[in-house]
């Protein structure tokens, strides 16, 4: 699949405002800081379609985009970011949690997570958050470019090893670099294979 047009539609916090499901529907979300604004810039071949800053936790709101005028690219908010307060770390949460189960055209979540660090429990607690509400998600490990390939694998090792003590069979991994741009080409495929479901669906 090829990005040809990609347009900004609307951002909110209430689900009620979000524009209407007659589209398949493709959600990026992770923790703050995980390049999250970066890899959607690249998968759309934008250079500010999302918001990049230095600063963690940009994005506060549920942000639409329209692709080829044929689906949704959603943009969540950042959870787990520390230098906000507890409470308002909670709504985030809480805002991601409600939109993934009450979004009927939703056909995946693209779980970003930052192939840098070793995993984080808030990071397999969405996971397992996801699987026990039978959610289609992908994981998507970001910044492959910004570590060296021993660390790399030995991070991907740690986590295949827990997932495994939960799912039999491992949901799908894309590996990606928002620089290089690795890991594009799966996804926008990801996205192109699965598209004919939503119609199945209507």
């Amino acid at each position: 699949m090829e990005v040809k047009t990609a347009r900004f539609i609307i951002s909110n916090t209430s689900l009620k405002k979000l524009p209407e499901a007659n589209l398949p529907e493709y959600a990026f979300v992770g923790r703050s800081n995980v390049g999250k604004s970066s890899l959607i810039n690249r998968i759309c071949n934008r250079k500010n379609l999302a918001k990049t800053s230095s600063t963690p936790g940009k994005t506060r709101l549920i942000n639409h985009f329209l692709i080829n005028e044929s689906w949704y690219l959603t943009d969540l908010p950042g959870y787990g970011y520390a230098k906000v307060s507890k409470r308002e770390r909670a709504t985030f949460l809480g805002m991601i949690c409600d939109y993934v189960e009450q979004r009927t055209n939703l056909l995946n979540v693209f779980v970003l997570i930052d192939s840098r660090i070793k995993p984080q429990q808030i990071d397999l607690e969405f996971l397992e958050f996801l699987g026990i509400r039978r959610i289609p998600f992908t994981i998507v490990f970001t910044k492959i470019d910004k570590i060296n390939q021993k660390e790399r694998n030995k991070n991907f090792k740690m986590y295949k090893h827990i997932l495994k003590q939960t799912w039999q069979t491992l949901p799908p991994i894309i590996y990606s670099s928002a620089v290089s741009g690795r890991g594009v080409k799966e996804i926008l495929t990801f996205i192109e294979e699965t598209n004919p479901i939503f119609k199945a669906r209507i």
